[in-house]
Formats: structure tokens, sequence, C-alpha cells
């Protein structure tokens, strides 16, 4: 057995039970049982919908003013109806990611017992053995360094390979081909829906399946590739879409990268997946003391172990390294776009309910990237930063049509060309700041790794643009003297005004999630600014809007306040704890250096938790983990991630919201629990910001020994840990740039001046024992 496998004695009855491959374009998910096999294949670009403008009357400086006057009088029903009016946007065709079809293997033969199903972490190989008569075995890799999903299926016995392969498409504009005598299945589709589009626009896909036997023989019936008594079988499978497109090469990509996948012969094939993958996974690794008990037992067992009280240390390490995993299948550096919200997998349940599978910018698809740089993955982060770039070119507009104001602005979610005008309604599509908090990941990226070249080029224009934006458009407050946003949420909250009860808002001037994000990008542009020696004049205007922006305020019930004012909360057990950013990613809020702050965030994590009717929902937990990891709280953010992993994953450690939460009618996959719940598990081992690096800052008791090697911290530095019966043993800094910050545990603190390239091994007591 190993520590960083997911396995199984029993087959899955479904998606939900399912494992993931992919290799940042195509994904599959694999069930299935002795008797049949489903590869249910995604394309991360097949979406409905289609690029458009959204219809919009430009609004003037006039407008906006005379909304804001309402909110200042206090007229909050008013206010709200005149932005009803006022900065609504249509749906048109938004759209929405696809399940693009399922490739369908049957085995006539098969008797079933003995089943195993895994998924290798360390190799991004699944596996399938039945001890039958038979005795096949099945394995499935998604390679990125040939850009197929390949099957390799093998006998004990000569002749023992039989089985059909069948394709059905998951959207209505779906056909397949055969080539009997290529053993070929060549399909094309359309992501049409009527949901979320107009049943007419969308992304065209083609690719071709192909199938190679050694010895046997290859027909076809209805449809359908029979291969009878082969000794061996390969399955390739590839597909590419008119995605941003001119012209006509696309169609035969896929077929393209098929036929040299089988030049290579799949040993080959499987021999530079590996390589390719292990490149970025190798870069971690992590050990909580011995698990071999733990490890005989199938996953599904571990997680109902976990939900009975049981300890197991493994499991969380397992989870840690299954977000990794998940980042490098669904995100490389050459995505044409980021993970969504179900990464690059998709079980079509999101699109045919009032959600959509799409970029939600007000929590998940930030998440998504939580754990990219601390886990050492930067080259994942990648189609991100390049998708923000692209939506600050389409937010020009939303920022000129809605806002008369330079610099550009997207709101509280996208699609796939870049949609960033508000949602069609005010209660929750006015989140002024969705742009801005997912271009923060450029913020962060650069902290990591200090490119100068990447600061110039990309992080600083962009963040630019969103500072000039937010200092054109926030306002003075009348009485206080802050400079606010407003009229925007807090997503997706909403309040009582005063005594009042029988009506809740959404919107107000101020939110504290909007002060958050525009102090961390004020300070940001200030500082990058005079890192490049430009923008002086812009240097004075940050500076001043620094002065007057709010502070973060704490309630009268000790909580940190969720607004500007200490509103009444409509729904105390809401899932969104947006103004926490401040504690988690954030730093504006640490127990180091602000806590009475950092005891407000305590308080109101503590009243989420105890409400009765807390929306537990997966990004929630996640959050709830990674802020008492801040705070310090190793017990209770353990206590998080163990409802997380036990409670609201499926049997694939896939984590879920559950059905009944914002409208959903069943559990629906959401992979923004696996990369938070992942980046809070880093947390509590090591925490990087606000010029310090915070080795074991949140170790709770039952993972009193371990190490971990790899992680990443801001500054361009790497950490390695290694600690006993609690206590730090040793840690090792090696710093990739010139390094210059604190280095705590416990209660001690050293600085390190380290040079580029220079590598120090710290004792129990931070004393140096080697520096290289």
């Amino acid at each position: 057995m190993s520590d960083t496998k997911l396995w199984y004695d029993k087959g899955a009855d479904g998606w939900k039970q399912g494992l993931p491959l992919g290799n940042g374009k195509m994904g599959a998910v694999i069930y299935g049982d002795a008797a049949r096999e489903v590869w249910s294949l995604t394309e991360a670009t097949y979406w409905s919908g289609k690029p458009e403008e959204t219809p919009f009357a430009p609004r003037n400086k006039a407008d906006l003013e005379a909304l804001r006057n309402v909110f200042w009088s206090g007229d909050y029903a008013a206010g709200e109806d005149r932005a009803a009016a006022l900065l609504q946007s249509e749906k048109g065709n938004f759209g929405t990611n696809m399940p693009m079809c399922d490739l369908i293997l049957t085995f006539t033969d098969a008797i079933g017992g003995g089943v195993t199903r895994e998924l290798d972490l360390e190799t991004a190989l699944y596996g399938f053995a039945c001890e039958d008569q038979a005795g096949i075995r099945r394995e499935a890799l998604a390679s990125h360094a040939d850009g197929v999903i390949a099957g390799r299926l093998t006998s004990v016995r000569s002749g023992g390979v039989s089985f059909a392969l069948a394709l059905e498409g998951r959207t209505e504009r779906f056909a397949s081909t055969t080539d009997v005598a290529a053993g070929i299945l060549a399909f094309a589709g359309r992501a049409t829906e009527t949901m979320h589009s107009d049943g007419q626009c969308g992304v065209r896909a083609e690719g071709r399946v192909q199938v190679v036997a050694r010895g046997g023989q290859i027909t076809a019936v209805g449809g359908r590739l029979v291969v009878e008594e082969a000794d061996e079988a390969w399955i390739f499978v590839a597909a590419s879409t008119d995605y941003d497109r001119v012209g006509e090469d696309w169609r035969t990509e896929g077929a393209a990268s098929v036929e040299r996948a089988i030049a290579k012969g799949y040993d080959k094939v499987r021999e530079d997946h590996i390589s390719d993958y292990r490149r970025l996974f190798g870069r971690v690794e992590v050990s909580l003391g011995d698990r071999r008990e733990a490890m005989r037992l199938p996953t599904g067992e571990r997680m109902s172990r976990l939900r009975e009280g049981a300890a197991d240390p493994g499991l969380f390490a397992l989870f840690f390294q299954y977000g990794r995993y998940l980042t490098i299948a669904g995100s490389r550096e050459d995505s044409a776009l980021p993970l969504h919200l179900q990464g690059i997998w998709n079980d079509g349940e999101a699109n045919r309910m009032a959600w959509s599978c799409d970029y939600h910018l007000d929590i998940n698809t930030e998440m998504n990237y939580f754990p990219t740089e601390a886990a050492n993955l930067a080259e994942c982060h990648l189609p991100l930063l390049r998708y923000v770039e692209r939506l600050a070119d389409a937010g020009r507009r939303t920022a000129r049509d809605f806002y008369a104001a330079p610099g550009w602005v997207a709101h509280v979610f996208s699609n796939a060309w870049g949609f960033t005008a508000p949602g069609w309604h005010y209660s929750w599509g006015l989140n002024v700041t969705g742009g801005l908090w997912l271009a923060e990941q450029l913020r962060v990226h650069y902290e990591y790794g200090l490119d100068d070249d990447f600061l110039r080029r990309s992080a600083y224009p962009v963040l630019k643009e969103a500072a000039l934006f937010f200092l054109d458009y926030m306002s003075v407050h009348p009485e206080k003297g802050w400079l606010v946003t407003g009229p925007s949420n807090s997503p997706e909250n909403s309040f009582f005004v005063g005594d009042g009860r029988e009506r809740s808002y959404a919107l107000s001037m101020g939110a504290t999630l909007d002060q958050v994000l525009v102090r961390d990008l004020f300070a940001f542009c200030l500082s990058s600014a005079d890192r490049l020696g430009t923008d002086e004049d812009l240097q004075v205007r940050l500076r001043e809007a620094l002065s007057l922006l709010p502070p973060l305020q704490i309630g009268a019930g000790g909580q940190l306040q969720e607004w500007l004012e200490d509103y009444g909360e409509a729904q105390p057990d809401h899932r969104h704890v947006s103004h926490l950013h401040a504690l988690f990613p954030g730093a504006q809020v640490t127990p180091h250096d602000t806590p009475e702050l950092a005891e407000a965030a305590k308080r109101t994590l503590a009243n989420r938790m105890d409400a009765a009717d807390l929306e537990d929902v997966e990004f929630t937990l996640a959050l709830f983990a990674g802020g008492f990891a801040r705070l310090g709280e190793g017990e209770l953010a353990l206590r998080q991630l163990s409802y997380l992993i036990g409670r609201l994953c499926f049997d694939n450690l896939l984590t879920y919201s559950k059905a009944g939460i914002a409208g959903a009618e069943s559990n629906i996959f959401v992979a923004d629990g696996n990369f938070g719940g992942a980046a809070a598990f880093a947390e509590m081992l090591m925490q990087s910001h606000g010029g310090a690096i915070h080795l074991l800052p949140a170790l709770p008791a039952s993972w009193h020994t371990g190490s971990i090697r790899g992680l990443r911290a801001r500054g361009n530095a790497e950490v390695d840990l290694v600690w006993s019966d609690g206590a730090l043993t040793s840690a090792t800094i090696r710093a990739g740039s010139a390094l210059q910050a604190a280095l705590r545990y416990g209660g001690r603190e050293i600085r390190l001046n380290l040079r580029a390239g220079e590598t120090v091994v710290l004792d129990a007591g931070l004393l140096a024992s080697t520096a290289h």
C-alpha cells in the first residue's frame, strides 16, 4: 500500500464515485465495475454560449451619485429599487462548460469478485483489477506530454482481452462514425443547451478514439468497436475545439495527437507522462507519522472511520496531495482556460439547473488557486493569470458603461469569453470587487516568485488599471470622510437595518470585503510603482487614498463587522464569510500584529459555526479551517478539515455542495473545497505573510510527528520541516532570491538574511546548524 493512493475494494456505481484524470485540457472521470467501465470525458473549452457584448445604455456620474445619495439617506428599499433599474444586466448567451461524451467499455465475459480500483497520485495512473477468470487489468492515464487520454487492457491469459467500446454524446449535437479497419471512432459535437444560452450557440469539438490490439480482431457492431480475444489493447482519445480559433486546423488536431501517441506506443506514452507529471508533483513530500494500518483500509472506509472520530493523520496528508494532483491535472502552464467550478471535470448537474459550471468570482474560482503557490505549483497558476488579463480587457467597457469610470471592473462571475457585467439581479450580482478579488492572484504570484519581469509586464499594469477604476469610482462618506465603495454586496449575504425585521437588504455602501481588497490593491500598486520607478503622480494619489480608507471595525457583539455599519445579520448561518478575507487568505488581521481584530475574527467564526442552520458547504469549511490556522488554533482547524473530508466529500474525495443550498437540487461536486482544504492544510504547517515565515503555527496534537518537504514561502523560498512529539526538530530554508524575513516558531523569532541560492538548516531553537 502507498500513502499517496486512493483505493477501493469495489466498483464505482456512478460519476460521484469515479476517479478523475486530466492533462490540463481534457479530463476523464472513470467509474464502473468488472462488467462495464465509463470514461466521462470533458474538455476545458467545451462551452455553450458565445462572446457577446452586454446590451446596456451607458450611465453617467450623475446617475451613480444620485443612487448613492439614496443609500446615504438611509432609504435602502428605494436604493435597491433604483440599483435594479440602473445597474442590472441581461443574461444573454452567458453559457456554461459542458460534459462532452462518455466512452463506454463493456465486458461480456466478466464475472466480478476481488475488485480493486485505485488512483496513484505519485504517477497519475488509474488502475482496475478483477480476480475473475479473465483476470483483466485496466489502466488509464491523461498525458499532458502527448495530449491524449490513454488506456491499456491486459489479461493473465492469452487472448483474454475482449470488450466493446461505444461513445455516447452528452450534448444534443453529437455524432460519431466508425472506421473498423483502423479501429477508429471519430466524433464531433457542439456544446449547446437552453438553460444558460439559446440552444443554438456553443463551441464545436472534434476528436478521435482509436483502439490498437495485439492479437485477436476488431470488428464493428451497431456503431461500436468490438475487440475479441486480444492479448492486449490500447485506447487513445484526444479532442480539440474551435474556441478562440480562426480557420479549420483545429478539426484535425485530436486525430493528429492520437496518431503520434500510437506511433510512440503505449509504454513510451506512459513513461513520458509519468516523467512530465512527477516534475511537478514530486516537489512536495509529506508524512504524518506511521500510517501503515490506515493505508491497508480502502479510502472510503477511512473516511467513514474519520466521521466516527478515528484519528487518521495520513488521510489529511492524502487529501493535501490530492489537491495538488487535481491542480496539476486541471491547470497546466499551457491550458487555454483556468479551473472552473468543477475544475476541468463536469458531471452535468450544475448545467441542468440555475447553477452554471462557470467562473464564480466571489470565492470559488479564487479558492481553486489558493494552494497553488505554497504547494510549489507556480506554473499551474498561469492559466488563471492570463484569464485575469482577459477580464481586464473586457472590463474596460463595463467600467465605462456602468460607472463612467476609467480602468476595468468585473463582478460576480464570468465565462469562457470574459463576461464582466453585473449579474442579472442586484442581490447577488453587484459584487463590484469580484474582478479585483480574482486579480489578487497576480499579486500573490508575484509575492511568491519575485519575478520583476512578471510584475512589469502583467501584474502591475492590470492592477494599476483596477486601481484607476476604484480611485474614480469610490465616494466619500458624508459624515466620516472615509473613501468607500458602493452600492455593492457583501457576497451573497443580506442584513437588517435598525430594529426592523420585515425586510432584509443586500446592497450597502462600503462592505468590509470591498475595503479589504481595495486596501491591498492600493498598497501593492504603490509599492510596485516605487519598485519599478514609475507613475509618481499615481503614487501620490494612492497614498492619499490609503489614508482615507475606513478601518476594520468590531461590532457590538465582538465580531468583525461585515459591513460599514453594524447591521443585524439577516442570515447568521450564511455560507459566505467574505469579510474574513482580511484573516485568510489575506493578512490584514493577524494575532501577532492586530490581536484585537484577530479576536473579533475568531468571534465571527464561532458565531457562524454555532448557528443552528449553518450552510455547511465545501468552501465554507475550507475557509473555517484556513481562518483557524491563521489564528494558531490547530485543533479547531483540524475539526473543520475533518468535517470537510468526512462529511462533504464523495467516496472519491471530491468535495461537494449540499443539496438545498443556493438552489442545489442534489449534492454537486464543486472543486474549490479540494483546493481550499489543501491550502488550509499547508497553512497549518507553514505560513508566510507580512514579511514573516511561521513554522508549525497550527499543529494539532494528532499530527504530533511528521515531515514535509518543498513547501513554498513568499519571497521565493522553499521550506522543509521535521517534527516529533509535537515539537520542531529541524527546518531547512532554501532562498531562490535574496531573502529578508522574520522566522517564527513558538514564541521565538529570528531574522533571516539569505543570499539568493543560500540554504540554512535550523534546529528547534532556530539556531543554524548548517548554512551553504
